[in-house]
């Protein structure tokens, strides 16, 4: 259990860095002028890298997620806050495949959101990681 614990973290902690870090490139790909096609090529790799490896850490979050609950089926019998934290989890996903929409109308020189949308929406994953933390280690209900 330990091991599987230790590499479901290790994975969460991957992907949030990429739910952190992916929309503060989007604040920085607002910000280059029209005309800049070499900013904009360098902008759309390295969000679309970023991505990719969000993608993996994701998918290893859920696996080990799953594995847990598999290992241990009772513990999904442990209480409302393993629910909410799951629904959470399943928040963030979508939230994270939004993202992916994102980058591609950043790809195709469509985005119409400023670079304030970016700032705003960069603070879900905080709140979540918040709210998910508290769940996991307070267990409220």
């Amino acid at each position: 259990m330990l091991w599987l614990k230790s590499f479901h973290v290790i994975f969460m902690v991957s992907w949030f860095a990429a739910l952190f870090y992916l929309p503060r490139l989007f604040v920085y790909h607002c910000e280059l002028r029209d005309d800049d096609t070499e900013g904009h090529t360098r902008f759309g790799i390295m969000e679309r890298k970023l991505y990719g490896i969000g993608l993996v850490a994701m998918i290893g979050t859920w696996v080990f997620a799953v594995a847990l609950l598999v290992a241990n089926p009772g513990y999904f019998q442990s209480g409302g806050w393993l629910h909410l934290k799951i629904l959470l989890a399943l928040a963030l996903s979508g939230y994270y495949g939004w993202m992916k929409g994102l980058i591609r109308k950043f790809a195709a020189k469509q985005n119409t959101r400023s670079h304030k949308f970016y700032r705003l929406i960069n603070e879900i994953p905080a709140v979540l990681l918040v709210a998910m933390v508290i769940l996991v280690i307070v267990k409220p209900f």
